[in-house]
């Protein structure tokens, strides 16, 4: 009598667990509805227990990648033990962004993925103190675009960080540039790439900003109002917005004094 008992409760516990127990998909869903929420470190944690039931799985560990630039973005860096701490957030990162690469070498995210870790480590160290670096994320960028299979969303950040990168790197006089083997950086080439991102993401507030920033260099100030207006009216998806919000309307009040 008391081994049956023993057995209902042991049938009892399993069937719980069972029944208790989130899929990878699942886990997954909450995980992307927390990172849209904000909730970095949860989203996170949703994406780790994922990765406990497929270590072999490319939609994982391109979002454990995402997870970690998203929390070492925001993270404190005014001592030498708190950038210690970023970085190595970083780096980690691009180790999952690398694993998501070699798990599905055919797939636009993973190179995206890798190209942003990769972009916050050269922004960390200094672009133009990592030039090889800097190389990659441009080669990973453009292998996204190649390779075309995010939809719109994510294709529109492959073409952003590409121009960004050209943007960036050509703010360096070009002679300069060039000893540090940096010379194809080219703010017309930013510009056109910009353009092709604000298409296919037309509500990303950074795409917009940052476009009009590279037409502003450019003396194209009617377009960059355009812009500027068009963040304006952007839906706030990335938590950095509020700040960006007040940058898009001190840039657009230096651009409607060069137009007067």
């Amino acid at each position: 009598m008391k081994n049956f008992k023993a057995f209902l409760i042991l049938i009892l516990v399993i069937s719980i667990n069972f029944l208790t127990a989130q899929t990878v998909e699942e886990y997954l869903s909450q995980g992307d509805k927390l990172t849209k929420e904000f909730k970095n470190e949860k989203a996170l944690e949703a994406y780790k227990n994922a990765e406990k039931i497929d270590s072999t799985n490319y939609e994982v560990k391109w979002r454990i990648s995402r997870a970690l630039v998203d929390i070492a973005e925001h993270l404190p860096a005014q001592t030498g033990e708190q950038e210690d701490k970023q970085l190595k957030m970083y780096e980690t990162s691009l180790k999952y962004a690398d694993e998501a690469v070699k798990l599905a070498p055919e797939k636009s995210i993973t190179f995206l993925r890798k190209a942003i870790a990769n972009g916050r480590i050269a922004l960390f160290k200094g672009v133009f103190s990592v030039g090889s670096i800097v190389d990659q994320v441009k080669a990973d960028a453009e292998k996204a675009i190649e390779l075309n299979n995010g939809g719109n969303e994510f294709q529109g950040i492959a073409h952003y960080v590409l121009a960004r990168t050209h943007a960036k790197i050509s703010e360096k006089w070009a002679p300069a540039r060039a000893v540090l083997g940096l010379g194809w950086a080219d703010n017309e080439i930013a510009i056109e790439q910009f353009k092709k991102a604000a298409k296919l993401y037309p509500q990303l507030m950074m795409i917009h900003l940052d476009y009009a920033r590279s037409l502003v260099r450019e003396d194209m100030y009617q377009e960059a109002k355009k812009e500027l207006e068009t963040a304006l009216n952007c839906p706030k998806l990335d938590e950095d917005d509020p700040g960006r919000l007040v940058e898009v309307k001190n840039l657009l009040t230096e651009v409607n004094e060069e137009l007067e």
